[in-house]
């Protein structure tokens, strides 16, 4: 044991690594979309990010949850609805505008899914700021609960350079 000094700790300077790598891994965060491995559930991912991607298969999880305890049916996952619900965001993002529901539901009837509806929407950063979003608003609601809805898509746009940053397309059909 000789030559071992006597060790002293600034307590004032010990935490200072510690609340670093915290406040890195915070910052970090807010960069863009989560790594898989990290701890942050898909549904508090930012969409904040070109590179942001929506995790759909939460999205179908929370939404058929949510119609379950209103004694509604499960919604699937639809390729189709899901390529409109793309294309619709991406429109409302480059036209850094929400689109008019109607001409989306009738875009979306005329290719067979009907009845349909529609929550276009823009400035929520999570899926779940999104969701708790249209749970309140009767109208967006009313898609989320549509009866005997079947199959769903679901997309976000970002727009970096508008007020609103994130722009949603849920399409809901039978």
């Amino acid at each position: 044991m000789a030559g071992l000094g006597r060790v002293t700790i600034d307590k004032r300077r010990a935490g200072f690594p510690l609340l670093a790598l915290g406040l890195a891994s915070l910052l970090a965060g807010c960069a863009g979309q989560q790594p898989s491995g990290t701890a942050l559930p898909s549904l508090y991912w930012p969409m904040t990010a070109a590179d942001a991607q929506l995790d759909t298969v939460t999205a179908r999880d929370m939404i058929s949850a949510y119609r379950a305890r209103s004694g509604l049916g499960a919604l699937r996952l639809d390729p189709e609805l899901q390529k409109l619900a793309e294309a619709e965001a991406a429109a409302m993002a480059a036209a850094d505008r929400p689109s008019r529901a109607q001409t989306v539901k009738n875009a979306v009837e005329r290719l067979g899914y009907a009845p349909a509806e529609a929550n276009l929407s823009a400035g929520y950063h999570t899926l779940a700021e999104a969701f708790s979003g249209w749970r309140d608003s009767p109208a967006h609601n009313a898609t989320m609960l549509a009866p005997g809805a079947t199959r769903m898509g679901i997309a976000t746009a970002y727009a970096q350079g508008s007020k609103y940053k994130v722009y949603w397309a849920l399409l809901v059909a039978k």
